[in-house]
Protein backbone atom coordinates (compact mmCIF):
# COMPACT_ATOMS: atom_id res chain seq x y z
CA UNK A 1 0.00 0.00 0.00
CA UNK A 2 1.35 3.40 -1.00
CA UNK A 3 1.98 6.00 1.72
CA UNK A 4 -0.83 8.57 1.90
CA UNK A 5 1.55 11.54 1.60
CA UNK A 6 2.57 10.73 -1.98
CA UNK A 7 1.30 13.40 -4.41
CA UNK A 8 -0.44 10.92 -6.70
CA UNK A 9 -3.77 9.99 -8.22
CA UNK A 10 -3.42 6.25 -8.83
CA UNK A 11 -5.28 4.64 -11.72
CA UNK A 12 -8.35 2.93 -10.28
CA UNK A 13 -8.42 -0.86 -10.17
CA UNK A 14 -11.48 -0.91 -12.46
CA UNK A 15 -9.81 1.28 -15.08
CA UNK A 16 -6.52 -0.63 -14.82
CA UNK A 17 -8.28 -3.96 -15.30
CA UNK A 18 -10.10 -2.65 -18.37
CA UNK A 19 -6.86 -1.22 -19.79
CA UNK A 20 -4.97 -4.47 -19.41
CA UNK A 21 -7.86 -6.46 -20.91
CA UNK A 22 -7.49 -4.31 -24.03
CA UNK A 23 -3.70 -4.58 -24.05
CA UNK A 24 -3.79 -8.39 -23.71
CA UNK A 25 -4.91 -8.50 -27.34
CA UNK A 26 -2.22 -6.09 -28.54
CA UNK A 27 0.98 -7.04 -26.75
CA UNK A 28 3.05 -10.15 -26.11
CA UNK A 29 4.01 -9.42 -22.52
CA UNK A 30 7.14 -11.59 -22.35
CA UNK A 31 8.78 -9.75 -25.26
CA UNK A 32 7.56 -6.27 -24.30
CA UNK A 33 9.89 -3.43 -23.35
CA UNK A 34 7.87 -0.93 -21.29
CA UNK A 35 8.19 2.68 -20.20
CA UNK A 36 5.97 4.09 -17.42
CA UNK A 37 6.06 7.90 -17.37
CA UNK A 38 4.81 9.92 -14.38
CA UNK A 39 4.90 6.61 -12.56
CA UNK A 40 3.62 7.81 -9.17
CA UNK A 41 3.17 4.75 -6.95
CA UNK A 42 4.38 2.39 -9.70
CA UNK A 43 0.91 0.86 -10.01
CA UNK A 44 1.17 0.34 -13.80
CA UNK A 45 4.79 -0.84 -13.65
CA UNK A 46 3.88 -3.48 -11.05
CA UNK A 47 1.00 -4.69 -13.22
CA UNK A 48 3.34 -4.95 -16.21
CA UNK A 49 5.85 -6.96 -14.15
CA UNK A 50 3.08 -9.28 -12.90
CA UNK A 51 2.23 -10.06 -16.53
CA UNK A 52 5.76 -11.11 -17.40
CA UNK A 53 7.29 -7.92 -18.80
CA UNK A 54 10.99 -8.32 -18.10
CA UNK A 55 12.23 -4.77 -18.76
CA UNK A 56 10.38 -1.78 -17.35
CA UNK A 57 11.58 1.77 -16.79
CA UNK A 58 9.48 3.86 -14.38
CA UNK A 59 10.08 7.62 -14.38
CA UNK A 60 8.91 10.10 -11.76
CA UNK A 61 10.37 13.35 -10.46
CA UNK A 62 9.08 13.05 -6.89
CA UNK A 63 11.75 11.57 -4.61
CA UNK A 64 9.15 9.97 -2.32
CA UNK A 65 7.51 8.20 -5.26
CA UNK A 66 10.88 7.01 -6.53
CA UNK A 67 11.86 5.72 -3.09
CA UNK A 68 8.53 3.90 -2.75
CA UNK A 69 8.84 2.26 -6.19
CA UNK A 70 12.48 1.36 -5.59
CA UNK A 71 11.71 -0.18 -2.19
CA UNK A 72 8.75 -2.17 -3.57
CA UNK A 73 10.78 -3.27 -6.59
CA UNK A 74 13.56 -4.52 -4.33
CA UNK A 75 11.23 -6.27 -1.88
CA UNK A 76 9.36 -8.08 -4.66
CA UNK A 77 12.39 -8.57 -6.93
CA UNK A 78 10.69 -6.91 -9.90
CA UNK A 79 12.35 -6.00 -13.23
CA UNK A 80 11.74 -2.27 -12.81
CA UNK A 81 14.43 0.36 -13.23
CA UNK A 82 13.18 3.45 -11.41
CA UNK A 83 14.50 6.82 -12.59
CA UNK A 84 14.17 10.06 -10.64
CA UNK A 85 13.79 12.77 -13.25
CA UNK A 86 11.17 14.98 -14.80
CA UNK A 87 9.67 13.26 -17.82
CA UNK A 88 10.59 16.24 -19.99
CA UNK A 89 14.28 15.95 -19.07
CA UNK A 90 14.25 12.15 -19.27
CA UNK A 91 12.94 12.31 -22.84
CA UNK A 92 15.86 14.52 -23.91
CA UNK A 93 18.19 11.50 -23.57
CA UNK A 94 17.00 8.68 -25.89
CA UNK A 95 17.30 5.16 -24.47
CA UNK A 96 15.93 3.18 -27.40
CA UNK A 97 12.42 2.30 -28.45
CA UNK A 98 9.68 0.66 -26.43
CA UNK A 99 6.82 -1.67 -27.29
CA UNK A 100 4.56 -0.06 -24.71
CA UNK A 101 4.60 3.39 -23.18
CA UNK A 102 2.15 4.53 -20.52
CA UNK A 103 1.93 8.14 -19.32
CA UNK A 104 -0.27 9.47 -16.54
CA UNK A 105 0.70 13.14 -16.19
CA UNK A 106 -1.04 15.37 -13.67
CA UNK A 107 -4.55 16.27 -14.81
CA UNK A 108 -3.46 19.92 -14.59
CA UNK A 109 -1.37 19.38 -17.74
CA UNK A 110 -2.66 21.62 -20.50
CA UNK A 111 -3.72 20.31 -23.88
CA UNK A 112 -0.58 21.91 -25.33
CA UNK A 113 1.63 20.09 -22.81
CA UNK A 114 -0.05 16.77 -23.62
CA UNK A 115 0.37 17.40 -27.33
CA UNK A 116 4.07 18.19 -26.78
CA UNK A 117 4.47 14.90 -24.90
CA UNK A 118 2.88 12.91 -27.74
CA UNK A 119 4.99 14.74 -30.32
CA UNK A 120 8.21 14.14 -28.35
CA UNK A 121 7.51 10.42 -28.01
CA UNK A 122 6.79 9.92 -31.71
CA UNK A 123 9.36 12.30 -33.19
CA UNK A 124 12.01 10.97 -30.80
CA UNK A 125 11.31 7.37 -31.86
CA UNK A 126 10.57 6.31 -28.31
CA UNK A 127 7.78 4.02 -29.54
CA UNK A 128 8.55 1.06 -31.80
CA UNK A 129 6.75 1.04 -35.14
CA UNK A 130 4.29 -1.60 -33.91
CA UNK A 131 4.15 -0.26 -30.34
CA UNK A 132 1.30 1.18 -28.31
CA UNK A 133 1.31 4.41 -26.32
CA UNK A 134 -1.45 5.01 -23.77
CA UNK A 135 -2.04 8.45 -22.28
CA UNK A 136 -4.28 8.70 -19.22
CA UNK A 137 -5.98 12.08 -18.91
CA UNK A 138 -9.04 13.89 -17.60
CA UNK A 139 -12.20 12.75 -19.39
CA UNK A 140 -13.25 16.34 -20.01
CA UNK A 141 -10.37 16.74 -22.45
CA UNK A 142 -10.86 15.58 -26.05
CA UNK A 143 -7.50 14.90 -27.70
CA UNK A 144 -8.77 12.83 -30.61
CA UNK A 145 -7.33 15.42 -33.02
CA UNK A 146 -3.74 14.72 -31.90
CA UNK A 147 -1.41 13.08 -34.41
CA UNK A 148 -1.16 9.30 -34.05
CA UNK A 149 -4.42 9.11 -32.06
CA UNK A 150 -6.10 5.73 -32.53
CA UNK A 151 -8.94 5.45 -29.98
CA UNK A 152 -10.05 6.33 -26.47
CA UNK A 153 -11.79 4.56 -23.60
CA UNK A 154 -13.47 6.50 -20.80
CA UNK A 155 -13.64 5.23 -17.20
CA UNK A 156 -15.31 7.80 -14.97
CA UNK A 157 -13.13 10.90 -14.72
CA UNK A 158 -10.25 9.16 -16.51
CA UNK A 159 -9.76 8.44 -20.19
CA UNK A 160 -7.15 6.23 -21.79
CA UNK A 161 -6.19 7.55 -25.21
CA UNK A 162 -4.37 5.06 -27.42
CA UNK A 163 -1.74 6.18 -29.91
CA UNK A 164 0.05 4.16 -32.59
CA UNK A 165 2.23 4.88 -35.57
CA UNK A 166 0.07 5.44 -38.62
CA UNK A 167 0.26 2.23 -40.61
Amino acid sequence: MAPKQLPVRPTTDRAKEALFNILNHRLDWESTLALDLFSGTGNIAYELASRGVSQIIAVDQNIHCVRFISKTTSLLDLPIDCVKNSVEKFLLQPRGSFDFIFADPPYAFTEDALKALVTTLFEGNWLKSDGVFVLEHDSHLDISHFDFFESARKYGNSTFSFFEHNQ
